[in-house]
């Protein structure tokens, strides 16, 4: 804890920690499977806050299924391969009515049965997974993989909020589901924007978003990525009495998995062709990119009397909807900059109404994209939404030029300042270098006045791009210098509107460091890893004086992020926007009592544990060990600094001594536990020698 802040009586600690999980698990479930949240996200937060703060203060009470685990564990080395006893086949797909039509022939057939009732789902374009439970309890998650071997992501699942730790129900035993995990089609479109604003390549669809961050080898990449998930099989649910696919779904959402609201028993091919109409129209709103309907027997016994082919169920098939592209014709290519500096082009297109809205603007990304198409000005082209969601240029109709085209010339300068554009090493994008550039100004306070960040009401786009034209605005300091008869001044505000922005500027000044954080715009830093920080420092004023080496150390960070923490803060401009803002008043620390623990004595530091600890489970003994800025794995190498082991430990234990690593039983762990936390009580110099090693 900080200095000066008792630490809570054991007995009401854990009440309150039992407590708060209870409630934590309680709004997650609410907000992530019946999509109905009670709680706003500040009053949310507040409660993670709270429990973390404890679980410090008390590891051994941690439960190790907490809330506060899902940020990530440690990276590791290689995912482990998983042999499915019941592989995870592939469906056959039906592309047109006809198709389909013949499917439901062969279950007619393959039963002897004129009626045949199945249950019409929608088709999630996410990556296929398997859990597995016992009693109750979440104990390993894997790929599809080539169907019989996937890979083990059971620590990157746990990252997941929509995936319950724990079942609402009992439910005794093992137990096997399958489903999709999935990106939403809003969190997909953010992702790409901050791709793009940071010179990176967009993802082509939300899947491939989804497979590269569940498949990241740091689970704190995947715990940024928002992932979600949605069920839809169990494995043996005849042995469970379960006999429907509808039932199938209704047991799911009893025991707390997310599953789909929208599906359908249908008896006839008239109801499934209603089904398949109805939901073509809803597809393009839907949370999860779709791009068909699943269609399935609905009688579960009936399923094992048709069986499967080599590769796909008989039971069931995927209807796919045919790829709206249209044809329309580009008008221009304009230059965007983004609040980074990006010079993104932009096709200028003739209206044409694409998946259920009008699109007039498509994304180029980059120069050498444009290049790579060969898209040039007065070109037919077609066009499509990337994932249903993004607008994008599919290809050009060369046949249809005549000569009158313009090839796309990039641009020598920013079109908003100026400035020479440059490309930065190792990137695609080009870039405007004028940080005072007033488009990359407007982008900023756009962001940072926004709802994820200071959220200030009343600061609508229009009026900020006013303030910035008139030179009211320069940074985002000025925001808050401003008089009340300057904003009153600007076209369409009056004194009225002006009071109530100063009132919301005044409210702004006080929201949490994660909010500043985030609004701030430091590039990698999105708002989860802005709580983060946020809880791991405390105040801006710590944050800033930390050095790169000992943030990447830091749980969630790494050392690409902390490069650019630390490049944002040795920025000039930077750095007496900060000065400015401070001195106006807004607030750059969190109260004394949501602070995290202060100082990070382990900074550097790589620990493996082996065994079972006795005074507390070895999750909250890891928990602890990042806390003081420690690495933990799960393989013993010669980087590694200690391995901490308990009670039957196992190879790592002997591939430590083999090694000559150090290693600590586990009163010399808490030996060393307690020196980390006097030496952030009252700033004594952390001991340079350990037990059986000198730290590196």
């Amino acid at each position: 804890m900080a200095s000066g802040t008792p630490l809570p009586d054991r007995d009401a600690a854990a009440s309150r920690i039992r407590e708060l999980t209870e409630q934590i698990r309680l709004h997650d479930h609410r907000y992530y499977v019946l999509d109905d949240p009670v709680l706003p996200d500040d009053a949310y937060d507040a409660l993670l806050r709270e429990l973390r703060s404890l679980e410090r203060a008390h590891p051994d009470l941690a439960d190790p299924d907490s809330p506060t685990g899902r940020v990530g564990g440690s990276p590791k080395e290689e995912f482990r391969k998983v042999t499915h006893p019941v592989p995870l086949q592939s469906l056959d797909n039906a592309l047109d009515r006809e198709e389909l039509a013949a499917f439901l022939q062969r279950l007619r057939q393959g039963l002897g049965r004129e009626e045949v009732p199945v249950v019409c789902e929608p088709k999630i374009d996410g990556l296929a997974v398997t859990l597995r439970y016992r009693d109750g309890r979440f104990v390993q998650g894997a790929t599809r993989g080539d169907g019989r071997v996937g890979e083990d992501v059971t620590e990157n699942l746990r990252t997941l909020r929509s995936l319950p730790l724990r079942l609402a129900l009992p439910v005794p035993g093992e137990l096997e589901v399958r489903g999709e995990v999935f990106m939403a089609r809003g969190d997909f479109g953010e992702l790409n924007v901050r791709r793009e604003e940071e010179g990176e390549p967009p993802f082509a669809n939300p899947r491939n978003a989804a497979a590269g961050a569940l498949r990241q080898l740091d689970p704190r990449i995947t715990a940024q990525r928002r992932l979600r998930l949605f069920l839809y099989h169990v494995v043996d649910p005849l042995a469970r009495g379960i006999t429907t696919q509808g039932a199938l779904l209704e047991w799911l959402r009893e025991v707390g998995f997310p599953t789909q609201g929208e599906w359908a028993r249908c008896t006839s091919p008239g109801e499934i062709g209603t089904f398949l109409d109805r939901w073509d129209q809803k597809r393009h709103e839907h949370l999860a990119q779709t791009d068909g309907v699943v269609v399935k027997l609905d009688d579960l016994a009936a399923r094992e009397t048709l069986g499967s082919t080599n590769r796909a169920p008989r039971w069931a098939i995927a209807f796919k909807y045919p790829p709206e592209e249209r044809p329309t014709r580009v008008r221009d290519i304009e230059i965007s900059v983004g609040r980074t500096g990006v010079l993104t082009p932009t096709a200028v297109l003739e209206p044409v109404r694409l998946s259920g809205t009008v699109v007039q603007r498509a994304s180029l990304h980059n120069p050498d994209e444009v290049a790579r198409k060969d898209v040039r000005i007065g070109d037919r082209v077609f066009v499509r939404k990337a994932g249903e969601i993004i607008p994008e240029v599919v290809r050009v109709d060369r046949e249809a030029r005549d000569g009158s085209e313009s090839p796309f010339v990039p641009p020598s300068a920013c079109p908003a300042c100026g400035s020479e554009a440059v490309r930065l090493e190792g990137e695609v994008a080009l870039r405007c270098p004028n940080r005072s550039c007033p488009a990359q100004l407007k982008e900023g306070l756009r962001h940072f006045a926004s709802r994820g960040g200071l959220d200030i009401r009343g600061l609508g786009e229009k009026l900020l791009e006013q303030a910035v034209d008139v030179g009211l605005v320069r940074d985002a300091a000025d925001l808050f210098l401003v008089t009340e008869d300057a904003w009153a001044a600007l076209d369409r505000m009056g004194a009225a509107s002006a009071r109530n922005l100063k009132e919301a500027l005044e409210v702004a000044k006080d929201r949490p460091l994660r909010k500043l954080l985030f609004a701030l715009g430091i590039r990698n830093v999105g708002d989860r890893l802005a709580a983060d920080l946020a809880g791991r420092f405390g105040s801006l004023e710590a944050l800033e004086a930390c050095s790169e080496e000992a943030l990447a150390a830091v749980e969630g960070v790494g050392p690409v992020v902390a490069a650019a923490v630390r490049a944002f803060f040795r920025d000039g401009h930077n750095r007496e926007t900060l000065r400015r803002l401070r001195e106006a008043g807004v607030r750059m620390e969190d109260p004394q009592e949501e602070k995290a623990p202060g100082g990070l004595p382990w900074a550097g530091w790589k620990l493996v544990f082996t065994g079972e600890l006795e005074s507390c489970p070895r999750e909250a003994a890891q928990e602890a060990a990042r806390a003081r800025g420690a690495q933990t794995g799960e393989s013993v190498s010669r980087k590694t600094t200690a391995v901490v082991a308990g009670a039957r430990a196992g190879s790592k234990l002997e591939k430590a001594r083999k090694l000559g690593i150090p290693v600590w039983d586990e009163a010399r762990f808490l030996e060393l536990l307690r020196e980390a936390e006097e030496t952030r009580e009252g700033d004594a110099p952390f001991p340079k020698t350990l037990e059986e090693g000198t730290r590196p």
